[in-house]
């Protein structure tokens, strides 16, 4: 028997509203997204086929068509009601953000390991990808992934993975929020026919709004049309050179891309240059963003934390450990990653802020994270992903790859940004973010789900 692999490319970008999905049948169908600077996040899910039934007499593959999806007209940033509508139309359980950031602690825990180099990690993009995964998942497989992703069942996680993604969608004159998926199948592996299944195919498409896209993963020009569609959907920021192979039957592409602006944009009048140490006692020139406002911030064993607002009701948190601790300390387990995030002493007052400028890319391996986190049949032969092929599959890896930057005008990341610091409490306090030494930064959507988090150990790379 011949063990297929399932490609599976995934990166969230939320941004805006999104109809029902119109289950077009398309030959092909490109996407063209207005360019502009933004956070990116892309995650890979590689999985392997191995065909251990062949297709039966009574059995048909499935049809080769293209199914589309449809995404609603943008609203303005200043139309509120429309807004309001779409949060109205699409509520979103509390028990999903609680679970959401639970997974972003448990996984990020693992995966902001000490690694030497700035790294960036998109648990948002990780939960849907699993999600989808979980789908079409059936018996023990199923319940591991739901187990990890903190839900109750399949159904509940679809249809809540679906109100998120309208909340989070958004397209305006000020930034952009946008995923866009994909699933890309080949019926056929060396003349043995691969069937798959409507129903899961409709279920992606009405629950994660992906398009699915018939191919030969035996022709090279494949690959090119994968990272094609990748580089289109986070606006050339990533372009990545997709491999296939005849192994291959099925990948799953998933871009999140996001741009979002300061409240408050910084005077680039007052960027300087200055010295950031490093974690090995050396130091680099980099230029720093200068500012001082009023918020709040709090103080816990070991660090100090702050936020800066985006105006499409996002916020970037910044987490400066103190002298001498290192920011891995404090997410080296997911009670003091989440103290790290959430606890300490709270204050209302001035904030000195003195922030790096900085822009990369991070490339991570989440295989092992996810083996020691449970996930032990899914990666083997005994995996069930009956509810998308009745051919063995099991996941053989989940790579993501992620970029950010940051200017004196906004963030290339998923945030969470509110405008106005009118009706404040008076201040009770200072808070001195000289971010000139390693730190942690984190994403938040309005909600309060955790959409990018990182480290940065040296701006200037």
């Amino acid at each position: 028997m011949k063990e297929k692999k399932i490609f599976d490319a995934i990166t969230n970008v939320s941004d805006e509203l999104i109809e029902e999905a119109s289950l077009t049948k398309l030959k092909k169908k490109g996407y063209v997204w207005q360019k502009w600077t933004a956070m990116v996040a892309c995650a890979l899910l590689i999985v392997t086929i191995g065909v251990l039934i062949p297709r039966g007499e009574d059995s048909s593959p499935w049809s080769g068509v293209m199914l589309d999806v449809t995404y609603p007209k943008a609203y303005a940033f200043e139309d509120h009601q429309a807004r309001l509508a779409v949060m109205e139309q699409n509520p979103v359980d509390e028990s999903i953000i609680a679970a959401l950031n639970d997974f972003s602690y448990r996984t990020g825990s693992l995966i902001l390991t000490e690694a030497g180099e700035n790294i960036n990690y998109s648990p948002l993009s990780l939960y849907y990808a699993l999600s989808l995964a979980a789908s079409g998942a059936r018996n023990d497989t199923e319940e591991q992934l739901l187990a990890l992703l903190g839900v109750p069942d399949a159904q509940f996680l679809s249809a809540q993975s679906r109100n998120l993604y309208h909340r989070l969608y958004k397209d305006n004159e000020i930034g952009k929020l946008k995923i866009a998926n994909s699933i890309w199948m080949d019926n056929d592996m060396n003349g043995i026919p691969i069937v798959f299944k409507e129903d899961y195919v409709e279920h992606a498409a009405k629950y994660f709004f992906a398009s699915s896209h018939s191919v030969d993963f035996a022709n090279k020009d494949t690959g090119k049309a994968m990272g094609r569609w990748i580089s289109t959907n986070t606006n050339g920021t990533i372009s990545p050179i997709i491999d296939t192979s005849p192994e291959q039957i099925l990948s799953i592409l998933n871009t999140v891309y996001f741009y979002d602006e300061w409240s408050d944009r910084f005077d680039k009048s007052k960027t300087a240059q200055d010295l950031f140490h490093l974690l090995d006692g050396n130091v680099v020139k980099n230029d720093f963003m200068n500012q001082i406002g009023w918020s709040d911030f709090a103080k816990g064993e070991g660090f100090t934390r702050a936020g800066l607002w985006l105006k499409n009701y996002n916020e970037m948190v910044f987490i400066l450990p103190d002298e001498g601790v290192s920011p891995y300390e404090l997410l080296s387990s997911p009670e003091q990653m989440r103290e790290t995030f959430e606890g300490g002493e709270e204050f209302t007052g001035q904030v000195v802020w003195k922030i790096p400028k900085f822009s990369f890319s991070s490339k991570l391996e989440m295989t092992d994270s996810l083996k020691s986190l449970g996930l032990s049949q899914v990666f083997t032969a005994d995996a069930d992903f009956t509810g998308i092929t009745e051919q063995k599959a099991f996941i053989n890896s989940v790579r993501q790859e992620t970029h950010i930057a940051i200017d004196e005008n906004g963030v290339e990341a998923s945030a969470f940004t509110q405008i106005d610091y009118a009706g404040s409490a008076p201040p009770t306090g200072r808070a001195d973010m000289i971010l000139n030494r390693p730190f942690i930064y984190g994403i938040k959507a309005q909600n309060g789900s955790l959409l990018f988090v990182g480290v940065i150990e040296n701006p200037a790379k």
